[in-house]
C-alpha cells in the first residue's frame, strides 16, 4: 500500500518526505508491526525518485527504530525503541512513560517481608537474615512488558512499604516521606544480558533476547543506602539516554562491558 505524496517543488528533501509517509502509514495502522514494507523498486516507480533516495529514507528510518531488515526478505515494520531517560534524572515510571507519550501500567508480582541474603544485606548495609521488604514488580508500557524490577528495602526504616498499592504508587514518592527514606541520591551499573527464563515468561520475550540488566543503589541526603534494585529491560524496546556536563553532578564511566553511573538530585 502506498499512499501520500512527495512536493519536488518544496525545499523539503525528498528522502525526508518518503520518511514521514512512512511514518505516517505505521501511525496510523497501515503498516502494521512486522508486516514488511514495500520494495524499493515499488517506492522508486510510484513516488518517480532515486534509488539513492529511497535508501536513505530507509537506513534512517531503519536507525530510528522504526523499521528493521531481515537479509535476504526485505524490510519490516518495527516501533522505536523507547527512550528511557532515569539515567539523567531521578524520576518515576510513570513519569517516564508519560513523557515519552505511552500509557504506563504496574503488576505487582510480589510485596512482602523476607530475610535478607547475604548479598542484599551487604548491599543495605544489614546483618545477614535481617528483615527486608521485598517488591518484585512487572511494569508494561501501552500494555506491552518492558521491564522487571526487584527492590530490597531496610525493613526497619522502610517498613511502611508494605503498606503501599504500587500499582499505583511511586516507590520514589512513597519514600520520600522523611529525609532518612527520601532517595536523592543513586548509583547504577549497566550491563548486557540475555533473557533467562524468568524474563522470557514475564516479558513475552525468546530465551537469549539482549536484555539490559542495571543495578541501582539508592541513598538518602544523609549518604546512607536506602534502595537496592535489580531491573532487566528489554533490549528491543529500551534505549537510555546519558549526557554530560560540566558541573559535577553526574559521573560515567565504562569498565568492559559494564557501565557505571552516578547521579546527584539536587533539590
Amino acid at each position: 500500500m502506498l499512499n501520500g505524496k512527495i512536493d519536488k517543488s518544496v525545499p523539503i528533501p525528498l528522502y525526508f518526505q518518503l520518511k514521514e509517509i512512512i511514518i505516517g502509514e505505521i501511525k496510523n495502522g497501515n503498516y502494521e508491526k512486522d508486516a514488511i514494507i514495500p520494495t524499493e523498486k515499488e517506492f522508486i516507480e510510484h513516488y518517480q525518485i532515486s534509488r539513492t533516495t529511497v535508501r536513505q529514507a530507509i537506513t534512517e528510518l531503519v536507525q530510528e527504530g522504526w523499521l528493521y531488515r531481515v537479509k535476504s526478505k526485505g524490510t519490516f515494520v518495527s516501533f522505536p525503541k523507547i527512550n528511557h531517560n532515569f539515567m539523567q534524572t531521578l524520576e518515576s515510571f510513570n513519569e517516564q512513560m508519560d513523557r515519552v507519550g505511552s500509557v504506563p501500567k504496574t503488576e505487582v508480582l510480589e510485596l512482602k517481608k523476607i530475610k535478607a541474603s547475604e548479598v542484599i544485606a551487604s548491599k543495605l548495609g544489614l546483618g545477614k537474615g535481617e528483615p527486608v521488604v521485598y517488591l518484585y514488580r512487572r511494569r508494561f508500557a501501552d500494555n506491552e512488558p518492558i521491564v522487571l524490577q526487584k527492590t530490597y528495602l531496610s525493613c526497619k526504616k522502610c517498613g511502611f512499604i508494605l503498606d503501599c498499592d504500587f500499582t499505583k504508587d511511586s516507590l520514589y514518592k512513597s519514600l520520600a516521606r522523611t529525609n532518612q527514606t527520601k532517595v536523592v541520591r543513586v548509583q547504577r551499573i549497566v550491563e548486557v544480558d540475555e533473557a533467562t527464563n524468568e524474563d522470557a515468561e514475564n516479558l513475552e520475550i525468546a530465551m537469549g533476547k539482549p536484555i539490559q540488566s542495571f543495578t541501582t543503589t539508592g541513598f538518602n541526603v544523609f549518604g546512607e543506602v536506602i534502595e537496592f534494585s535489580l531491573a532487566r529491560y528489554r533490549g528491543d524496546r529500551s534505549r537510555f539516554e546519558v549526557s554530560a556536563n560540566t558541573y559535577g553532578v553526574d559521573k560515567f564511566f565504562q569498565v568492559g562491558k559494564i557501565c557505571y553511573f552516578s547521579r546527584v538530585c539536587l533539590h
